[in-house]
């Protein structure tokens, strides 16, 4: 196994950071932990890799990653393949999460002597952001971005392709009374799932059970769903913006004793792990999070080393996940449920 700066830092007991400065001849650094990191990469017979071999230019060897929550699966693994890519190229990865730029932890990393370059997995405030990064002369990369101006260096998803996909399977599979429950409307994705959704039901000449907008959330799925069980009039099929609100769906529709997917199919979208672990097994649209992790830092280290130089926006399409949640429609009215 090729061994890396982590490796160097832990056998040492020093940090990344002073291991890179060792590499790049740093001043600032003890002899006595000089002469340690040295003799620690004679001992594991460590050979700079091209990124760690940068430091002498004046790298860091580290990445910045902010994001808005660690409560998402989906999200989870987008880290963990940026991680490891970045290892592999003996980075390391410093993650802050954060909502605001104005924050601590957020403050910490824009700077252009913590970083060699950040990468900022569906920000809020990405205006701002960017302004500062561009102002510090911090190569970036965003992830599922919020604004279609801000695509220059980005990786999206086809959401509306998405929420087109969604509507499709359920059209092919006989239903014509379909509700789409969407998340909160500060995330272009939900416009844009949406939008794809409409698309296929007008193309088939029909018209939406019902649109709702609310959060992505579970109790969201779950209330909408209480909501139509009280008032006896239920859609045939429901397609969630999220694989959270599927599941509040779902949990309101068992609960009550409706058979899903026997008298109301249920979709959602991301894919994230309790897709795969509740029952019914929930159909979904599922959003590659490798492919997305993956070509975020191929692009930032492109952006690093320059030999990126052209803008680059990936948009990498989702896919359909075929499992328990969706079934045909029946032939009888489901309009009302008895």
């Amino acid at each position: 196994m090729k061994v890396s700066i982590f490796d160097v830092a832990k056998k040492s007991g020093l940090s990344v950071v002073t291991v890179s400065r060792v590499l790049n001849g740093a001043g600032s650094v003890r002899e006595k932990n000089r002469q340690k990191v040295l003799e620690v990469m004679k001992e594991l017979d460590y050979r700079p890799s091209a990124a760690a071999r940068s430091l002498a230019r004046g790298k860091t060897g580290i990445i910045g990653l902010i994001m808005t929550t660690m409560q998402d699966s989906f999200f989870d693994e987008i880290v963990n393949e940026i991680n490891g890519i970045l290892a592999e190229q003996g980075y390391f990865l410093a993650v802050a999460v954060t909502k605001s730029i104005r924050q601590e932890e957020s403050h910490y990393l824009i700077q252009e002597d913590r970083v060699d370059g950040i990468i900022l997995l569906s920000p809020i405030e990405e205006d701002h952001y960017i302004i500062e990064m561009k102002r510090r002369n911090i190569p970036y990369v965003l992830i599922d971005n919020q604004k279609p101006e801000n695509d220059t260096y980005s990786i999206t998803v086809n959401n509306y392709k998405g929420g087109y996909t969604a509507a499709k399977h359920l059209i092919e599979l006989g239903h014509t009374s379909i509700a789409h429950l969407s998340g909160s409307e500060m995330f272009r994705s939900t416009s844009e799932r949406r939008n794809g959704f409409m698309e296929a039901l007008q193309e088939a000449g029909l018209r939406p059970f019902e649109l709702v907008s609310g959060e992505y959330s579970a109790e969201f799925g779950y209330q909408t769903a209480r909501r139509w069980i009280e008032e006896q009039l239920l859609p045939g099929a429901v397609f969630a913006g999220d694989d959270y609100i599927a599941i509040g769906v779902i949990n309101a529709f068992m609960e009550a004793g409706i058979r899903v997917p026997d008298e109301v199919s249920v979709i959602g979208y991301d894919d994230q792990q309790v897709a795969s672990l509740l029952r019914p097994l929930l159909t979904t649209i599922r959003q590659p999070a490798d492919r997305i992790g993956a070509a975020a830092t191929e692009v930032l280290l492109k952006r690093i080393d320059g030999s990126m130089k052209r803008a680059a926006n990936l948009r990498i399409d989702p896919e359909l996940v075929l499992r328990q949640s969706t079934g045909v429609a029946e032939q009888q009215s489901r309009q009302e449920h008895t």
